[in-house]
């Protein structure tokens, strides 16, 4: 009768565990779009704050309240990732390929960091090609979100008053683009260079440098690439720093 009673039990949390892993994908999203929504008015609010709209604040007030909007930000920026991630886990999700601008894509983007960029004083130039360059057909959102994460990290591993580069590439013989985003930062050590794209990892000078981080924003990266049927790669040293380069076909 026992036996009977444990395998009864162990069917039904079978059952619960198969719901779960089936509904995953479902439950990460709906959490973290409510968890982003909440972050974002929060993030709202501290704005209001530091800009002086809810009442004087002073000096020290306002280094505080200025801590607490970068760790908002950083937060939003894990739930992003996490969205994006959810995503290209569930396999059964279909990417919305439409031919886009690359070049409008890029230049949005990097209009994005102007404060950063500001902040730090660093230079960034992008290099656009003398020709026209074709529409290419892709996620428009999924490829915002790879450049993104390659542009914030070429700021956020660099030091004040360094440069960036960019530069955008047609080749119409095998009709395909180029992007390539170069920075003077920290670099990543050789024995690091083969973990970069995985899951979770973080490089130890990486951390050193900048101690938040989720680990996802490279992999996030070279899963979207992939998934166009793109290839992405790096060259880097700490002498030189690193060198980004996505390589997308045009359809």
């Amino acid at each position: 009768m026992d036996s009977k009673d444990d395998i009864e039990k162990i069917k039904k949390e079978n059952e619960k565990l198969k719901f779960i892993n089936e509904n995953k994908s479902d439950l990460v999203s709906v959490s973290a779009h409510q968890l982003r929504t909440s972050l974002s008015a929060l993030k709202w609010t501290l704005k209001m704050f530091d800009d002086g709209e809810l009442g004087n604040i002073n000096d020290e007030q306002k280094k505080y309240i200025g801590k607490a909007i970068e760790s908002n930000e950083h937060a939003i920026d894990l739930v992003n990732y996490l969205l994006t991630f959810n995503n290209l886990e569930d396999t059964s999700m279909a990417f919305d390929f439409k031919k886009v601008s690359i070049l409008d894509i890029l230049g949005k983007v990097i209009d994005e960091f102007y404060g950063e960029l500001r902040n730090k004083n660093i230079k960034l130039t992008f290099i656009k090609p003398a020709t026209d360059i074709p529409d290419v057909k892709c996620d428009k959102e999924m490829i915002t979100v790879a450049i993104q994460s390659l542009i914030e990290n070429a700021i956020k591993y660099s030091q004040n008053n360094e440069e960036i580069n960019i530069d955008l590439k047609y080749d119409p013989k095998n009709n395909e683009i180029l992007i390539s985003i170069h920075d003077q930062g920290i670099g990543i050590k050789k024995e690091d260079q083969l973990k970069i794209f995985n899951k979770f990892y973080r490089a130890p000078n990486a951390i050193k440098k900048e101690t938040t981080g989720s680990g996802l924003g490279l992999f996030t990266t070279k899963s979207i690439v992939e998934r166009h049927n793109g290839k992405i790669w790096f060259e880097s040293s700490r002498e030189s720093g690193t060198s980004f380069f996505i390589l997308l076909p045009i359809s």
